[in-house]
């Protein structure tokens, strides 16, 4: 039997994972800038923490979680997304009452679902939820800064789709005039639309399938629904969005895929990506930490597929972005490793910013300065017997046609860094 990786699971290595570490510091550190705190959750959470937050009837809960009893006994489940687990770990944590209300998350999450180009069965997010703010500020500040995110990624192929949801209530009073409507055009639903009118009709407004496009279309809309509260919660975060000068569009066939969404669901979307276009999506779900045992408590949340992102940073850039070295360390004989060794350190302690490789396993000076040319470094640092034995170090810039010079071992970092071509001290999030 030949191992690989699960279906749907698949590995990330160098460079696309250079990649990966670029953009999710360039988002982390946007995050942060907007005051907002990082939590680290566990990837496996008891069954109930979703069948009560997602919808015991959903697609998600009843097709595509990974779930097993363990040793125990008791059902655990894979995270098939991150809010229900950030709900639970806030309101065990006591956060809400330590006036930790905006909080990020970022990793793995499983579905097992049909593998396809931007869907996988292990996929990673990094998502974002914000507690105890009520007003449409707090849904605008999101979009803003998921605005400022794509800007700073250089992407502009992506377009806002916002609409609003209403409260439980208008929900309830909706489904009911759905169902109505769906029911007396039974015979035109397809097997997935006759489950869901049973279960919640409004799942049928997501319906991919083209056949059903003409009636979803004339179906009655949410928005003919909504209470005064609802309606002008939407219209004042319109405003904002106008006033701050970002292009959306209402789509009132987004209702999103979980039970627990209320008022404001937005979503991102791409052309370039096929049929997979969803990049980031999010919304209010006021009543989820009532569900899970909080008390009534607003919320509000997005979520952004890396796998989706960074293959648009691709298309985007398709130079490569990264290369392994700044700083490349030779020794022309085994006498001298320790030597290099001990100067690499130095180096990286003067400079944390720098990338620098130690040259490891012999071969000759020839061979090891092909490597150090291949690394991209802008210079090489040299070791040899004369060096040693002078207390020296040779410099070789690699980048342009600068002579090599040979200086005293206590001037070597300080003459290095002025061979360094301006810019190339990389930050880690520049694309």
């Amino acid at each position: 039997m030949k191992l690989q990786s699960i279906r749907g699971m698949n590995d990330i290595v160098p460079p696309h994972s250079s990649r990966w570490q670029q953009v999710e510091k360039l988002l982390a550190d946007i995050l942060r800038s907007y005051g907002y705190r990082q939590i680290r959750l566990p990837i496996m959470e008891n069954t109930a923490v979703f069948e009560r937050s997602i919808g015991d009837v959903t697609d998600i809960v009843q097709k595509e979680m990974y779930t097993f009893a363990d040793r125990n006994g008791d059902s655990l489940s894979l995270r098939p997304e991150g809010t229900a687990g950030c709900v639970r770990a806030v309101l065990e944590n006591g956060l809400i009452q330590q006036g930790l209300r905006k909080l990020w998350y970022i990793g793995p999450m499983f579905r097992h679902e049909r593998p396809q180009k931007g869907r996988y069965r292990q996929f990673h997010q990094i998502g974002v939820e914000v507690f105890d703010l009520a007003g449409p500020d707090i849904d605008a500040e999101l979009i803003l800064m998921t605005a400022r995110m794509w800007q700073a990624l250089g992407l502009t192929d992506l377009r806002l789709e916002l609409n609003t949801l209403g409260t439980v209530a208008n929900r309830k009073a909706y489904r009911s005039v759905l169902f109505d409507y769906f029911s007396a055009s039974k015979d035109q639903l397809d097997e997935d639309s006759l489950n869901r009118l049973e279960r919640n009709p409004m799942r049928i407004l997501d319906s991919k399938n083209p056949a059903l496009r003409p009636l979803i279309d004339n179906a009655p809309q949410l928005i003919e629904h909504l209470d005064n509260m609802s309606r002008e919660h939407f219209e004042r975060l319109s405003s904002i969005l106008n006033t701050a000068g970002i292009e959306f569009q209402i789509n009132p066939l987004l209702v999103r895929g979980l039970d627990y969404y209320s008022n404001t669901v937005f979503e991102w979307i791409t052309d370039s990506l096929g049929a997979q276009g969803t990049v980031c999506a999010g919304g209010r779900y006021d009543g989820l930490v009532e569900t899970l045992g909080g008390r009534p408590t607003p919320a509000i949340g997005f979520a952004m597929g890396l796998e989706r992102l960074i293959e648009l940073v691709q298309m985007d850039r398709s130079d490569d972005i990264d290369d392994d070295a700044d700083i490349y360390l030779v020794s022309t004989d085994d006498a001298y490793v320790s030597e290099i060794l001990v100067l690499a350190e130095q180096v990286r302690r003067a400079g944390p910013q720098w990338r620098v490789v130690c040259h490891c396993g012999g071969g000759s000076i020839k061979s090891q300065m092909k490597k150090a040319d291949r690394s991209g470094a802008q210079v090489a640092l040299i070791i040899g017997e004369n060096e040693s034995q002078n207390k020296a170090v040779t410099i070789k810039p690699l980048r342009n046609q600068a002579e090599q010079v040979t200086v005293a071992y206590d001037l070597a970092i300080d003459r290095a860094r002025s061979f360094l071509v301006p810019g190339a001290e990389r930050e880690d999030v520049t694309l």
